[in-house]
């Protein structure tokens, strides 16, 4: 396995089914990040984040025999973070899902007024993210953040494509008017 670079998900998730130890390294390097970050969105606390992507990968581990393909595999990996996460919001009796989102935006622009504009306008959307609804904010997280498909999406949430794209439309409408209110016409600086 020298070039893991070139080695598809779906060979790795056929690898680990058949207990390849490496290719679980592997897999875990090119989505741990992902799962933390999302996983992290929804349940708003590092230590709880850190613990899911443990459960999420140690399921992986145990289920990657089970995986059909019918999907890819980071839509599977978010899939299952996402039942994980709603599980443990379940357990926080003090949880609540309509709380700040968006957790931590990172930028790395070497130019100092850039970076403060970017800034600015990434706290003002953090601010306008929250205003949204909790389906509204998990729809926009997917899409924007998770780079995922409306039929991904439709497969991780659990709804129907159709609901996925209502819903985006309305977010994206809702979202444009509060960051119009906030000052911000269009995108980024």
């Amino acid at each position: 396995m020298s070039a893991t670079h070139a080695t598809s998900d779906e060979v790795l998730i056929g690898r680990i089914a058949q207990g390849d130890r490496l290719a679980m390294q592997v897999l875990y390097g090119r989505h741990h990040v992902r799962v933390f970050r999302f996983s992290l969105r929804l349940v708003r606390n590092e230590s709880i984040a850190e613990d899911l992507i443990s459960e999420v990968f140690l399921d992986v581990w145990r289920q990657a025999g089970k995986f059909e393909g019918r999907s890819a595999v980071s839509t599977w990996l978010l899939a299952i973070t996402r039942f994980k996460a709603l599980s443990a919001l379940r357990k926080r009796k003090d949880a609540e899902l309509d709380d700040e989102t968006a957790a931590a935006i990172e930028d790395t622009s070497d130019n100092p007024e850039v970076t403060v504009a970017k800034k600015d306008t990434s706290n003002a959307l953090r601010n306008c993210l929250t205003a949204l609804s909790p389906e509204h904010r998990e729809i926009v997280d997917l899409v924007y953040y998770h780079e995922k498909s409306v039929e991904e999406v439709a497969e991780i949430v659990g709804i129907p494509e159709n609901t996925v794209k209502t819903r985006l439309f309305y977010a994206r409408k809702k979202l444009a008017e509060l960051l119009k209110a906030a000052g911000i016409e269009r995108g980024w600086p």
